[in-house]
């Protein structure tokens, strides 16, 4: 029981809006870099699989698809309006140029396949729109290594967990008895993995204990 309510029934009523919109905010808005976008994709295929998120495995994917695609576009265009200006906005809790210099390194790198590999890279994925934009790549050309990188990402993941599910369930285990399970790892993962990207760099962590009220550490 969560508050009194089934854990699954509230996966149930939440799940697909908001795990799609989980998955918009880290591949389109500039502070969904933590967000645990391959762990909930993964979950979202699992539950699927036992029909606790009420919907044809499809159509989720389809769903997750889009808001992939659709995030990336919010990013591209944001780069494009704002610019080089963004790479001189001041570093908060939230946001560290160092994230937007690892982008432009991946685009040194693999050129406009940094769109699609990135997909696949935490921290990478949010702002390697958005850098696509600030170098001003042809929309159309963004776009057809967006909509590759969505289905190769959104779709293959969310697959993934959705037949691994079904994996375990034809050699006789008891995938319903999981189900909590990993409901609670994604939660905790979705919890967790802000906390230790914020906490991981110096600056971020010594500006933290400071607005908790520590003194600044030398150290």
């Amino acid at each position: 029981m969560l508050f009194g309510l089934e854990i699954t029934e509230v996966i149930r009523t939440v799940g697909v809006l908001g795990i799609a919109a989980i998955i918009f905010a880290e591949s389109g808005l500039l502070i969904g870099f933590f967000l645990p976008g391959d762990t909930l994709l993964f979950t979202a295929g699992f539950l699927a699989h036992e029909g606790v998120l009420g919907l044809n495995v499809h159509l989720i994917v389809a769903i997750l698809f889009a808001a992939a695609v659709l995030g990336d576009n919010v990013g591209y265009w944001f780069g494009k309006k704002v610019g080089p200006r963004i790479f001189k906005k001041e570093d908060s809790i939230l946001f560290h140029k160092d994230n937007l210099q690892r982008a432009e390194k991946f685009y040194e790198k693999y050129g406009p396949l940094t769109i699609i590999i990135a997909r696949f890279t935490p921290v990478v994925r949010t702002f390697a729109p958005i850098v696509a934009g600030v170098g001003n790549m042809h929309y159309r050309r963004f776009m057809v290594y967006n909509l590759i990188g969505g289905v190769l990402w959104a779709a293959g993941i969310t697959y993934l967990g959705y037949f691994g599910g079904a994996f375990l369930e034809s050699h006789g285990i008891n995938v319903e008895s999981l189900v909590v399970p990993v409901i609670i790892a994604a939660v905790v993962i979705s919890a967790g993995s802000p906390l230790i990207h914020i906490l991981r760099d110096p600056k971020s962590r010594k500006m933290v204990l400071r607005r908790l009220g520590f003194k600044k550490s030398d150290s």
